[in-house]
């Protein structure tokens, strides 16, 4: 049987985690899969067809190590998705870039540096009562805030020491994200395979399942898609995977995030999306 290695992390204890549901499919079809930690760095990946890239989801602990082994793998064998769309991606400012090419994102203030008086003056700047702040390397929702003036003012000395000298980005906080919920599309190259809504728990407004959210199935109405493939339509290479986050934000769906790099892709809640995805590789490695 021909190998192919899903990159993962040292331990998924913490996590909620479906990629299993792919072996059986790509069994099917004459692959076997295994997994392994990117922290591994005696790994030999020479031996793979290719690498896919599902779980490392502490990578944002060490960034610079973690893009040092995907140059790794692609220097050894076919990496997924491609190296260079990966490397536009793990750096959120590639927001800036979508929205020059007119796709519809999040009002957002870029920081290279912890400055109080630019948080202050956010408030007024997107005409709102609360604010995000994050980091523009991050995922998990780490290091995440969600703050009001008076939060603001309160927490300014954990927020220097966590932002300075740390590239940030900050947005208006959008209610619909707790009134409406967060909706995520999935895609396969380049077919949509499926949707889910994402709700945060009370009185949280991260979505995530180890945040408590909560994930339902929907069928996306036809503006959500329209606003996903045309950031798809604008990313620098083509993909094998791509998940799509988008809030509604004063009447219309913008882009939150495209997650083209470890997104849990909850081949749970679709039972045809597994197929779909090995169908998806075998379409894409053909093309390629």
């Amino acid at each position: 049987m021909k190998k192919i290695a899903f990159l993962s992390m040292d331990s998924l204890d913490d996590f909620f985690v479906y990629d299993d549901l792919l072996i059986a499919p790509f069994g099917q079809v004459g692959y076997q899969v295994e997994t392994v930690s990117w922290r591994n760095s005696e790994q030999d990946y020479s031996g793979y067809e290719a690498v896919i890239v599902r779980s490392p989801w502490d990578y944002q602990q060490a960034p610079q190590a973690f893009m040092a082994c995907l140059e790794q793998i692609d220097s050894q064998t076919r990496l997924m998705n491609p190296l260079a769309l990966m490397q536009w991606n793990v750096d959120k400012r590639y927001l800036r870039e979508l929205a020059s090419a007119d796709v519809a994102v999040l009002p957002t203030l870029w920081l290279d540096d912890y400055h109080h008086e630019t948080l202050v003056n956010a408030f007024e700047a997107f005409g709102c009562d609360e604010i995000v702040i994050k980091p523009c390397i991050s995922a998990n929702a780490d290091d995440t805030f969600r703050l009001s003036r008076a939060d603001l003012d309160l927490r300014q000395a954990q927020l220097a020491q966590v932002f300075s000298k740390r590239p940030a980005m900050v947005q208006p906080f959008v209610t619909s994200v707790v009134e409406q919920g967060e909706v995520s599309l999935f895609y396969f190259a380049g077919e949509l395979s499926h949707a889910i809504l994402k709700t945060p728990k009370q009185g949280d407004f991260r979505v995530q399942e180890e945040h408590g959210g909560t994930l339902a199935v929907i069928t996306p109405e036809q503006a959500v898609i329209a606003s996903a493939e045309q950031a798809l339509s604008a990313m620098p290479t083509g993909y094998l995977y791509a998940r799509v986050d988008l809030l509604q934000h004063q009447g219309k769906w913008c882009i939150i995030e495209l997650e083209l790099i470890e997104p849990s892709l909850y081949f749970n809640l679709d039972d045809t999306s597994p197929q779909k995805f090995v169908d998806a590789y075998l379409r894409y490695t053909e093309d390629k």
